[in-house]
This record gives structure tokens, C-alpha cells and sequence, in this order.
């Protein structure tokens, strides 16, 4: 049975891991069908899917075979009650980690026995459980971190200033915010996160008109945090809460100045999945 992205699948594993037996030994006759294990929001998820059938139907081009495991009880449950990830320093003591790290390593098992080959997890909260989810696991794991950074990378912008190096905005909790720090300090970048005035007075009132659902309030604080952080001279400011995505209208000028961090990430899975499916075919050939 070929998976793709027609079908998705969610299962119930809120309360128990798939055991051994439960996971099918094959479901995909596809080599570069992509997992996607679906994070600590539903909308996020479908939103990430959308841009991957988005940018892979591009140019007339067939959408990259994909199989979703969307279950986000657990996250929600171990996650929501105790913070916020925009006021987040740290995971509080009140977050059970093993509970997470075997809830979404079931995911990835389930999708690995499936015959996947690569796994992306669109969700940043999910990613602070990486190592322990992929440990020991022989499928391709594409890390959003790494996506975005790349991308900005092969970009080859220059320094506002001369003698500078090139400053990134990151739109973040302190939480999320310290992994693209590491990333981007890999590529040669300097990592630029709002200061606490911009957090106290524009990034936490903004998700909270959100929560209000006052989408113009929201829109307008967001703006100028962005403009704040562009006047601290970065070149592009990437836009890392789930809160922020698609806030801004499609014609705002301020969006050519910021990288959403779930595009990177469907990019970087459709050329994944093209290279290897490219690579079976020439393969194929040679026997």
C-alpha cells in the first residue's frame, strides 16, 4: 500500500507506546516518503502541510509522498498547563520527560518500522527531546534548526555595517531561542534576540491579544518587535513561535524580512525526498 499525501495517519497513543508487535513491518513501498510526527499543536501541523504540498506542486511538479502520526495529547497535556513557551526559560520541574521522550519515540518507531526513511518533527518544543527520540535510529533526521540556518547560509547575504558580521533577529523563547543561537553561531552568525523590554511590552502582549483573539492588537505588537529587532541592524528576523505564523498579511512589506522556520523545513524535506528518490531511480538503472 503506497502512503502519501492523501492519507494521514493519527492513532490514539495518548496513554500507551505501541509495542513491537503493533507496528506494521511495512507500509510504504515509496523509499523517499517522508514521517512526520505531528508536535504540540494540531494547526501547526496542518499548517506545515500545507506548505509541503505548497512548494513541492510547484513548477508542475507531483507532491512528495508523506505519512503524518499527529497525536498531541501528551504535549498538550504535559506542556500547556505548566507554560508558555514564549515566557520560558526552561522546562519547568513539572514536565514529565520521560512520559514525552517515550510518547514521541513510539511515533518515531512506528514510522521507522514503517519503512521511512526520514522523519521531521514541525513543532520547536518537540526538537528539546531530539537526542533521546532518534537515539539509536537508522532514519534521516531532518532538524529545524539546521534547516533554517542553512538556508540563511546559502543565501550569501552581507553584513548591514562594514566590518561586521552578519546579525540574525531571533523571535523566540530564551528556551528555543538558545538552540538557534548555537546553530546560526556554526554558520558564521550572530544571533540578535529581543531585549526585555521588547519581550515585556510587545512579544508577551502579543500572544496574549491572541489569546484575546485580537488579531489586529497581535499583528500591530508584532510588527514593531520585528522593526525593533531591524533596527539593531540584522538583516533577516526568523519567527520561531507557533503564535506568529501567518499573523502578518501577505502583503506586508516586513515579510521579506523574515524567515518562517516551518518553510525552511518543508523545503528541506522535498529536496531530501527529490535527491533520494533521484538516487534510487539511478540506482535501478545500474542493475
Amino acid at each position: 500500500m503506497m502512503i502519501n499525501h492523501r492519507t494521514m495517519l493519527s492513532l490514539p497513543i495518548s496513554n500507551k507506546i505501541i509495542s513491537s508487535n503493533q507496528i506494521p513491518t511495512s507500509l510504504i513501498n515509496q523509499e523517499n516518503t517522508v514521517g512526520i510526527i505531528g508536535g504540540l499543536s494540531t494547526l501547526s501541523t496542518l499548517t506545515f502541510l500545507e506548505k509541503l504540498v505548497f512548494f513541492s506542486l510547484k513548477n508542475n511538479e507531483e507532491c512528495v509522498p508523506f505519512v503524518v502520526f499527529s497525536d498531541p495529547t501528551i504535549l498538550n497535556r504535559e506542556l500547556s498547563v505548566h507554560l508558555s513557551m514564549v515566557y520560558a526559560k526552561h522546562v519547568p520541574n513539572g514536565v514529565n520527560h520521560g512520559l514525552i521522550i517515550e510518547n514521541l519515540r513510539g511515533k518515531r518507531e512506528f514510522l521507522e518500522k514503517s519503512g521511512l526513511r526520514c522523519v521531521v518533527m514541525p513543532c520547536h518544543v518537540s526538537h528539546l527531546w531530539q537526542e533521546e527520540v532518534f537515539k539509536g535510529s537508522s532514519v534521516t533526521f531532518l532538524n529545524i534548526f539546521d534547516c533554517v540556518s542553512r538556508e540563511l547560509k546559502e543565501a550569501k547575504m552581507k553584513p548591514l555595517e562594514a566590518g561586521s558580521s552578519i546579525r540574525i533577529g531571533v523571535l523566540a523563547s530564551d528556551l528555543v531561542a538558545g538552540f538557534y543561537q548555537k546553530k546560526l553561531q556554526i554558520q558564521g552568525f550572530e544571533a540578535v534576540l529581543p531585549d526585555k523590554p521588547t519581550m515585556e511590552h510587545m512579544i508577551i502582549p502579543a500572544v496574549e491579544a491572541l489569546n484575546k483573539n485580537d488579531i489586529k492588537g497581535a499583528r500591530n505588537l508584532l510588527r514593531i518587535a520585528i522593526q525593533t529587532l531591524l533596527v539593531r541592524g540584522v538583516n533577516m528576523v526568523i519567527l520561531c513561535s507557533d503564535e506568529f505564523q501567518g499573523l502578518l498579511s501577505r502583503d506586508d512589506p516586513l515579510l521579506k524580512r523574515c524567515v518562517d522556520p516551518m518553510d525552511s523545513l518543508a523545503r528541506s524535506t522535498i529536496k531530501w525526498a527529490r535527491s533520494d528518490a533521484k538516487m534510487h531511480k539511478n540506482l535501478a538503472g545500474l542493475i
